[in-house]
């Protein structure tokens, strides 16, 4: 069988989002700073995208990935809806990261 895929140059941007995210948090719960978040990090990068591979294996013909993700979000699939908020603390944990650490850079100019 033939299925529909995304382009290889969103996969490495996935995969390295992936891994700089799970990095960062490992540091961070090596370094002790922000634990909690870290952890829970930790969990959603590893497990999110198992759920959604495992979940994207039997979509239709001539539909890739996202497209799956989608229609199965408006349909109300309980992993669906894990994988979008998951991704959403993903990058909500970038976005703490970022202005933690820009305000730390202003405070010791």
């Amino acid at each position: 069988m033939y299925w529909e895929s995304l382009p290889s140059w969103i996969w490495v941007i996935y995969y390295l989002f992936l891994f700089a995210t799970l990095g960062t948090a490992i540091m961070n719960l090596k370094r002790k700073k922000m634990i909690y978040l870290s952890m829970i990090t930790i969990v959603l990068t590893i497990t999110v995208p198992i759920i959604s591979l495992t979940n994207s294996i039997g979509r239709l013909e001539g539909v890739n990935e996202f497209e799956h993700l989608v229609a199965q979000l408006q349909q109300g699939s309980i992993w669906s809806f894990y994988v979008v908020l998951g991704f959403i603390y993903l990058f909500v944990y970038w976005v703490m990261l970022i202005f933690k650490n820009k305000l730390r850079t202003e405070v010791t100019h």
